[in-house]
């Protein structure tokens, strides 16, 4: 399938990022729509950095050695009957909760106190097509319903015969061999690299970057994690970044909705280093591979040859060069005896999307359709609509009044039906009628057209309802002060669902 060409890209990006402290305030507006066409000394300047990285000589030597601060595992050790190798390159990614080298300074900023509990935070598959011209993520949640392959405790030293387990207790019975394993059994793609990132390299990694720019289309508060930011773009500094991607009580999808926001960071991330000369400057280069390597883990094989050829690889790469996809699910909440609650795949296309990897196949859309944007500005008929991920026109609601006001249940009805949305027309009234805050509640498998309707809905609290099926419940309350208009983004997602990168970073 031919490539689409790339947009070429400025490399030109301001680096450094003010450090706003815990609360994560709102950052300058960065750069606003796709780059232009660069400058002529600008694409001289970025063939002769690319020439030295590829001559062997400075850039070589600038990067010799970088290997020598990877703490090495080998988890690959005496494994037997694995997946036939595909096309590509696939790196098993994942990230760690190792919190005792975090400084007790940075535990009570970003709180993470408590106790470490040596087990997968994150597990995701990257696979970096042949022709290196491309890269897929596909998010594993780590509460996955897994079967876990014979072997022996590394905690206990016992031997366990094969039986069910969620996902990240791999690494925590048999650590990063266990894991690999695992993954191998579930997907059925062989695994050609281990790489395991901790808090600390996390943090450090994207300060080393000049921080990332995030935009949430809603306000995002997590009292756990301490996240507190506005609507709108953000520019975020490692340790907020951390705060961003480990939310998972902001808007009621946990694991789930905290793997998109994992996606959307690592779109931020490749914008970042794309953009910002890190890949053109081999002294940049070194100083952010070494800083992000002094605290990984990663397999025998994973070395400055092969950081050079990554780097090589990306020089060309834009947001939309990489795609993010989860695995698909067939039960959010599949119960498993002595284990509780767990997220059960589903098969079937869970199949044909690693299938699609194993063929190098891309997962999102290669060449989308360009649909005619709608021109959303705010006006005297009313505010901006906000950006939601779902067209309101495909969102079931049921509205139900729960205060004492007569006839405010008839009103949202109208109005979310005015914004859009696929109402019942018949609004009910709840039980109690004291209801203080407006309520969504929903069934897990529908959490963005949640989100969707909370965009609708400022204040509302989202409530995930198990098996309540496809239709959203809205409960008015004292707080509700109108319908906010919504508009959903442009977006071509794929039988798999997935997106690419330049469809999750800040416009």
């Amino acid at each position: 399938m031919p490539t689409p060409p790339r947009p070429t890209r400025s490399a030109a990006r301001p680096a450094p990022v003010r450090r706003p402290g815990p609360r994560g305030r709102r950052g300058r507006r960065g750069r606003t729509g796709r780059r232009g066409r660069p400058a002529w000394g600008t694409r001289v300047a970025t063939t002769l950095s690319v020439a030295v990285l590829a001559a062997g000589g400075l850039g070589h030597a600038l990067v010799t050695g970088l290997d020598t601060g990877i703490t090495r595992v080998d988890p690959f050790k005496d494994m037997k009957n694995r997946p036939q190798g595909g096309h590509g390159l696939n790196v098993l990614l994942v990230g760690t909760d190792e919190r005792d080298r975090i400084t007790p300074e940075e535990k009570r900023e970003f709180r993470l106190g408590g106790e470490p509990c040596h087990c997968t935070d994150t597990v995701m598959l990257v696979h970096l097509s042949e022709d290196r011209d491309r890269a897929s993520v596909v998010s594993l949640p780590r509460d996955s319903y897994a079967e876990m392959p014979e072997h022996t405790d590394l905690t206990t030293g016992r031997t366990h015969h094969a039986h069910p387990v969620k996902l990240n207790a791999a690494y925590a019975e048999g650590g990063p061999g266990l894991t690999v394993r695992t993954v191998e059994s579930m997907t059925g793609v062989k695994i050609d690299h281990y790489l395991e990132v901790d808090f600390t390299s996390f943090m450090r990694t994207v300060d080393a970057v000049g921080g990332v720019q995030i935009c949430t289309t809603t306000p995002m508060k997590d009292a756990y994690t301490g996240i507190d930011l506005t609507a709108g773009p953000h520019d975020l500094d490692g340790g907020q970044a951390l705060q961003y991607v480990r939310s998972r009580h902001v808007d009621g999808a946990s694991d789930l909705g905290r793997m998109e926001r994992q996606q959307k960071f690592l779109a931020a991330l490749v914008d970042r280093v794309t953009s910002g000369g890190v890949l053109l400057n081999p002294v940049r280069f070194r100083e952010v591979a070494t800083t992000m390597l002094g605290s990984v883990r990663a397999d025998q094989g994973f070395g400055t040859e092969q950081l050079l050829t990554l780097a090589k690889a990306m020089r060309g790469f834009t947001p939309a060069s990489s795609e993010f996809a989860s695995v698909p699910l067939g039960d959010t909440a599949f119960q498993v005896k002595g284990i509780g609650s767990t997220v059960k795949w589903d098969a079937a296309k869970a199949q044909k999307l690693f299938q699609s990897l194993r063929d190098d196949h891309p997962l999102a859309p290669a060449t989308p359709v360009a649909a005619p944007k709608a021109k959303v500005e705010e006006d005297e008929k009313g505010p901006r609509p906000v950006d939601v991920e779902v067209a309101p026109a495909t969102v079931r609601v049921q509205v139900y009044n729960g205060t004492h006001t007569a006839g405010l249940g008839g009103r949202v009805d109208a109005a979310l039906r005015h914004a859009g949305f696929d109402t019942t027309r018949s609004p009910q009234t709840q039980k109690t009628q004291n209801h203080a805050t407006t309520v969504v509640a929903y069934d897990p498998n529908w959490d963005r057209s949640a989100r969707t309707l909370a965009a609708a809905l400022p204040g509302a609290t989202l409530k995930a309802v198990p098996d309540q099926g496809a239709t959203l419940q809205v409960t008015v309350g004292a707080d509700y002060q109108g319908v906010t208009p919504v508009h959903a983004r442009d977006r071509q997602a794929g039988p798999f669902d997935a997106l690419r990168g330049d469809q999750v970073v800040c416009p």
